[in-house]
């Protein structure tokens, strides 16, 4: 840009396409701004004016020094270096300095500080779960099982949680010669190579990771539960938790946030039966059918476990997988999941029953417990199964 646009610029103040700054501080606030219009649609940042007034006031620093400086955080500022070009001017009330970003093209949003920020107005700001997943479509970015994540080397994984897997199927894990670790985890599709190293996988994380959710993508892969006073979302919300963690540890909170909920009486002739709200075997079929066949690409929505009034309800973004259709998983079809690995995971930790049985034990386990059968709702963005709190 020539010295007379960015008088324009300024002259019309900030916008979605242009942020002032005073001075160059410590960067931070210059790297989000570079990040937020790297993900949005472009813009400049322009140093050495007042944001309020427009008035310049010129960045005291010495030119060369900041152009130094900017061309850094360029280059490591944000996850990946930024596509930008610098200029400067000398005017009578110091120089001013700007950095005009350029719409990003990678595979995925970028980042800063590991935060995905966008620009909305005037402001630099992180995207809404729905946002997000609209950026990540945008940039081509697709989340499966396999994909790795840059930011995830084997540090991420927890690998005693990995080691005690193993431990369950009988593995000798002090006889010689043992794998190094890295390669059994390779071995295993917890990590993968990309870009000549070896980061982990979203199985590998999902399943093994010390913070599974503490990634842009995955910050959403867990179970919101939330109990309601009446029949619908509009009620007055009881009580909220979050069922985070690796994947066995959210179905076990969820359940567990579930039995804290309280039990009912139930009278069998004269005697008394305290009992959960729902059979628990049910509920943890639903649970765990929901964080396997979720679709992991849909990264702005988490699994819901909603408690109501009259029923109950586990909801799980994305359609039903490869063709399954509502008659065949209430026929008990045998399924092949989008998350395969996920799958095999929770089918060898013991968690998930036989594959094609998830249906039939819900349904077994509700007309035992008071007569009534599970429902289940499909649409092109989600999953539901309802059950019946009474007959």
């Amino acid at each position: 840009m020539t010295w007379l646009e960015i008088l324009e610029r300024i002259e019309s103040g900030e916008g979605d396409q242009v942020e002032f700054k005073r001075g160059i501080g410590d960067g931070k606030k210059i790297c989000e701004a570079m990040c937020a219009f790297a993900n949005t649609r472009g813009g400049v940042v322009i140093l050495g004016v007042e944001n309020k007034t427009r008035e310049i006031v010129g960045v005291k620093e010495g030119a060369e020094k900041v152009q130094e400086r900017l061309t850094g955080f360029l280059q490591t500022g944000c996850s990946a270096p930024v596509s930008a070009r610098l200029g400067r001017h000398e005017s009578s009330d110091g120089w001013v300095h700007w950095i005009e970003v350029s719409r990003q093209r990678g595979f995925e949003p970028m980042r800063t500080g590991g935060r995905v920020f966008v620009r909305r107005g005037r402001s630099n700001v992180e995207p809404s779960p729905t946002e997000l997943q609209g950026l990540y479509n945008d940039f081509g970015y697709i989340m499966t099982e396999e994909r790795v994540l840059k930011a995830a080397g084997v540090e991420s994984i927890n690998l005693e949680c990995f080691r005690d897997y193993l431990r369950e199927h009988g593995l000798d894990m002090e006889e010689d010669p043992q794998p190094s670790p890295e390669n059994d985890l390779v071995n295993r599709r917890v990590l993968a190579e990309s870009d000549g190293e070896r980061r982990a996988t979203l199985y590998g994380i999902l399943a093994f990771g010390n913070e599974p959710q503490r990634y842009p993508q995955t910050g959403n892969f867990w179970i919101e539960c939330v109990a309601y006073a009446g029949g619908d979302r509009a009620s007055e919300t009881i009580i909220v938790s979050e069922a985070k963690g690796r994947l066995d540890e959210q179905v076990e909170r969820a359940e567990g946030w579930f039995q804290g909920l309280g039990r009912q009486e139930v009278y069998k002739g004269l005697y008394r039966e305290d009992r959960h709200l729902l059979p628990l075997k049910a509920v943890r079929e639903a649970l765990v059918n929901a964080v396997v066949h979720r679709d992991y690409a849909v990264i702005g929505s988490k699994i819901l476990f909603e408690v109501f009034s009259r029923q109950a309800a586990v909801t799980s973004p994305g359609a039903l997988p490869n063709s399954m259709t509502p008659a065949s998983v209430r026929a008990g079809a045998i399924p092949r999941s989008r998350n395969e690995w996920v799958a095999n995971y929770m089918l060898e930790r013991k968690l998930m029953e036989r594959r094609g049985r998830g249906w039939p034990i819900m349904r077994k386990a509700m007309l035992e417990f008071n007569g009534t059968e599970p429902e289940l709702e499909v649409d092109e963005s989600s999953v539901r199964v309802i059950f019946h709190l009474d007959r």
